[in-house]
């Protein structure tokens, strides 16, 4: 299993995409510690790169994570914080499935969690925020789109059937609320089942680096793999078919995200 950290394709555009959850790899000495659920690394964010296939026209800059999100979750507040307080959910470095399988032999101590953070959230964020840091010198803001997903169905993180589509704006404290209204009317337009913070109202890197003084306009989209995957189950199979009206959908929304951002920062210059 690979043990790389984060790459780093470079675009041309104020867009970034995140990926802090599509991998699979975990360093020997985790992989030693995980029992035999936890090494079937069920909870990853799926093809995340092939489903962002359709983004290329807008010469994004991709941040994506290499190691499984059971290694460290590089969307938790690294603090230890809960980002939803009194619901259901996994820590910094999850004990447990989405489900609330036990995933590790050992559970790994606070001296291994620093150790992970160290080794691998820190290298993750130290190149997204560059990559932020760059974007915005070279075009005056930036826009981060994290993009995730997850399985329809979790009853132990929400009732019922999760739907296709879950805009996070950290309830309109990510980005600009010119550019929240243009996300909610263009996906509002998509023959998807939808909600705006909802369930999901963004996690750690929307709410750390969203930053709409700073002109840093962060939205999270978790989408339910029922849309663009065979089966929820494995090997988890990439339907390409099924995916692409997901595909133009989200194409849609990410343009209006765009132009609203644009607009927003001439009027600012």
């Amino acid at each position: 299993m690979s043990a790389e950290v984060v790459t780093v394709t470079r675009g041309s555009s104020p867009l970034i995409l995140s990926m802090p959850h599509p991998g699979t790899g975990v360093p020997p000495e985790v992989a030693a510690q995980l029992n035999e659920r936890g090494r079937l690394v069920e909870d990853t964010d799926w093809h995340m790169r092939q489903l962002y296939g359709f983004a290329a026209p807008f010469a994004p800059t991709i941040v994506e994570a290499q190691l499984s999100r059971f290694v460290i979750d590089l969307n938790r507040d690294p603090a230890g914080v809960s980002l939803y307080p009194g619901q259901a959910t996994t820590e910094l470095v999850p004990t447990t499935t989405f489900d609330g399988a036990p995933i590790w032999q050992t559970t790994p101590d606070a001296n291994e969690i620093e150790r992970r953070k160290a080794a691998y959230f820190q290298p993750y964020h130290t190149a997204l925020a560059a990559e932020i840091a760059r974007v915005k010198a070279e075009h005056g803001y930036c826009v981060l789109w994290d993009c995730h997903s997850i399985k329809s169905v979790i009853p132990r993180l929400f009732e019922g059937t999760l739907p296709t589509l879950n805009l996070g704006t950290n309830s309109g404290q990510s980005c600009a609320a010119s550019v929240e209204a243009a996300a909610v009317t263009a996906m509002a337009g998509q023959p998807v089942v939808q909600i705006v913070n909802g369930r999901f109202k963004g996690g750690w890197i929307t709410r750390h680096y969203g930053r709409p003084s700073e002109r840093v306009h962060a939205l999270q989209m978790e989408i339910a793999l029922s849309a663009y995957l065979t089966d929820e189950t494995a090997p988890w199979t990439f339907n390409a078919p099924k995916a692409a009206a997901l595909q133009t959908a989200l194409s849609a929304i990410i343009a209006a995200v765009l132009d609203a951002a644009r607009q927003l920062e001439r009027s600012r210059s």
